[in-house]
């Protein structure tokens, strides 16, 4: 199989999905349509997105690192530590914090990807 190949059908995976996914779950997807495709090939094609910044790999702290196809504008999460869900947060509510820091500390901040952690409503409870 070709590279091109693979990296084109994790895209189209990972489009088709809103959420994160894990390199096992892209394979798991990329696999039905490709059921000779190795896992190995998947995990290679990942970092080379990765590299060409075609895709984002991010640190959910769900243990294990998850991919999504990178935007155009940046986003944030919350990620609630009881249940594992994921929220996003809009980059307009994440901006003036971002402009402040950068003022208050003199740094020139470079991410696009900000993730918080807490706990969701239903999890506060038991928290």
């Amino acid at each position: 199989m070709r590279n091109s190949s693979a990296d084109q059908l994790i895209l189209e995976t990972l489009g088709m999905h809103k959420s994160h996914l894990t390199s096992h779950q892209i394979y798991e997807g990329v696999h039905i349509r490709l059921p000779a495709l190795n896992p190995s090939t998947v995990y290679r094609a990942l970092d080379r997105l990765v590299n060409q910044g075609k895709v984002t790999v991010s640190d959910m702290g769900l243990g294990a690192a998850v991919f999504e196809l990178t935007g155009e504008k940046p986003h944030h999460h919350l990620v609630c530590q009881g249940c594992g869900h994921i929220t996003l947060i809009a980059d307009d509510q994440i901006a003036p914090l971002i402009s402040n820091l950068e003022e208050n500390y003199h740094y020139k901040i470079k991410t696009n990807h900000l993730v918080l952690f807490g706990f969701c409503e239903k999890c506060q409870d038991t928290a």
